[in-house]
């Protein structure tokens, strides 16, 4: 085919193309002259595209929006020694010392998927994306089915710049992620700008304008210190303190910005913004009494979704409690995690009770790593001195849950030690008192089993323990001590069942394996040492005594002619 031929099919496509916008958009009546474009969307097809068979330009019908010139293909990314020691045990008792989810793939259009909002009028450049005219309405697949969109009217953009994420799912042809591209080509250095700018600048107003922007960019630590800044000029501005309760909430910093938003409240009775902010931090904070005293407050306007999520912990909390005092802990733990779930996210007393029901599921790492959590809430959180959890004050019984792991894991001083801060916090609740008494009482037995043991009094040495676990039946370290005591006494059989008692609490007890697989062992149980031996070796793969037990006990196996198939 000629190219005078090519030219003039190029020219009716255009013109087509033209005609069929002509009737549906106003783009005012001096448009600027326009290049010849493929005007294919580089958001996502609208009607099927249709190919000459001699070449000619392909046409696509598309949101005006994302117009833009062509300069050729546009470039994608590619996708482009034993185990941790318990201080209560005995020493010398041992006789062995990826890439990213692939989601569907976006047609590659001619054009770099940019899409700019402005108000300038349209204009087509030959070496970069255009700028849509301010009175095109928006539509296609980046607006609702059916649904047309006013410029300036779709929401809170402005003039930021729009790009096309490559996206994971199966949710369409693109998601839209504000800013990617400008962090990625100098993005730091503008807030760096913004940051120098508003640390220089004397007035406040500005200052805080820039920390706006820099929390919009989601820059919390640049936008906190400009707050910062904005309340040493201003200190009696309570929306200063509020912006900065909000830059401390995203941060994590919920203590921090509680007591930033009371001091806004204080500076400003009327502030309705930083009670609100109160609200939403007293409620993940499970703090239910102080949020409903902001939520009522007098002109206050109460949001019905934050009333409706009040009231859902505080059901959730309710039946938590009833649970707990029933001793159903799979109900107590369920409706924690529902509390949770429903906003209290930062509730150090929902917490604890997951870790109190853990531990009477003898899930005692778990607990341990949820204990943690509540460490980290405190460090942040004043507690509030009248909140209460199922009749105790609530300070008082994270010391109490505190006490239970401590004890459950072998450390008694430490377990003493909170159970005695819990009992001065809440001096009558019963269940203290009676955490404390028994938690001394295993303490003082535990010490006088070591006694007995180390002086080789170990029949005496085994009722000393026995007097402890009276106090606590659930404690792994006393049953794995006393069946130390029987191994030293050759009852092996006994020695076994205490160890099976403790691994029941605490499965993978590695001493409490090893005394097994030694007492299995003696009685000539060789598959069942072995099979503790594997375990072992898996837990201490660097251990050359757990090595060498697993290949004596192998071949003791074999020499009584059992079968052995394991792999180690």
């Amino acid at each position: 085919m000629s190219s005078v031929t090519r030219k003039l099919e190029e020219d009716a496509a255009v013109d087509s193309m033209a005609a069929r916008f002509n009737d549906s958009l106003s783009c005012g009546p001096n448009k600027p002259d326009y290049r010849e474009l493929d005007l294919c969307s580089p958001v996502s097809p609208l009607m099927n595209r249709h190919t000459a068979s001699n070449g000619a330009v392909t046409t696509s019908s598309s949101s005006c929006s994302s117009s833009g010139s062509v300069t050729g293909k546009a470039t994608l990314p590619r996708p482009g020694a034993l185990a941790k020691q318990h201080s209560a045990e005995l020493s010398d008792l041992s006789e062995i010392q990826s890439p990213s989810r692939r989601g569907h793939r976006r047609s590659v259009s001619a054009g770099p998927p940019l899409i700019y909002s402005s108000k300038s009028p349209a204009k087509t450049s030959l070496n970069g994306p255009s700028k849509p005219n301010s009175n095109v309405y928006l539509s296609g697949n980046i607006c609702p089915s059916g649904k047309i969109l006013k410029p300036n009217l779709t929401g809170s953009s402005g003039n930021r710049p729009t790009t096309l994420g490559s996206g994971t799912g199966n949710y369409g042809h693109g998601s839209v992620i504000r800013r990617a591209a400008e962090r990625g080509n100098g993005g730091h250095l503008v807030e760096d700008s913004i940051l120098k700018q508003g640390m220089a600048s004397s007035d406040p107003e500005e200052v805080k304008i820039a920390g706006n922007e820099l929390y919009r960019r989601g820059s919390f630590e640049e936008a906190l210190a400009l707050y910062e800044r904005a309340i040493s000029i201003s200190p009696e501005n309570a929306s200063f303190r509020s912006n900065r309760a909000a830059a401390l909430t995203a941060l994590g910093k919920l203590g921090e910005a509680l007591r930033e938003c009371e001091e806004a409240v204080r500076l400003n009775p009327s502030y309705g913004r930083a009670r609100q902010r109160l609200v939403s931090l007293y409620l993940r904070l499970g703090q239910l009494e102080n949020a409903r005293f902001h939520l009522n407050y007098p002109g206050q306007h109460i949001e019905p979704s934050e009333l409706q999520k009040l009231q859902l912990i505080e059901k959730h909390l309710k039946s938590c409690e009833e649970a707990r005092k029933m001793g159903d802990w799979k109900t107590a733990m369920k409706e924690a995690d529902a509390a949770l779930a429903a906003g209290a996210d930062s509730s150090p007393q929902l917490t604890a009770c997951k870790v109190e029901a853990l531990l009477m599921f003898q899930r005692l790492h778990d607990a341990e790593a949820t204990l943690s959590s509540i460490l980290k809430i405190e460090q942040s959180c004043t507690p509030c001195p009248q909140t209460k959890f199922s009749g105790m004050l609530a300070e008082a019984y994270l010391h109490y849950v505190r006490s239970r792991v401590e004890m459950a894991m072998g450390r008694f001083d430490n377990a003493i030690a909170e159970a005695e801060k819990a009992s001065g916090i809440d001096k009558n609740c019963v269940d203290i008192t009676i955490l404390l008494s028994n938690v001394k009482a295993v303490a003082k037995a535990r010490a006088r089993g070591n006694d007995l043991f180390s002086s080789g009094r170990f029949t005496e040495a085994c009722s000393a323990y026995g007097e402890g676990l009276r106090y606590d039946n659930h404690n792994s370290v006393l049953y794995c001590n006393r069946a130390v005591c029987w191994s030293k006494l050759g009852m092996w059989e006994r020695s076994i069942e205490d160890c099976n008692k403790a691994l029941y609490i605490q499965p993978n007890y590695t001493k409490a394996l090893l005394r097994r697989a030694v007492s299995n062992g003696k009685l000539g149980r060789w598959a069942e040492a072995v099979k503790d031996y594997e375990v072992l070796h898996r837990e201490l793969p660097g251990d050359n005594e757990v090595l060498g037990s697993l290949h004596h006990a192998q071949v003791a196996l074999k020499a009584k002619g059992g079968i052995y198939s394991g792999k180690h």
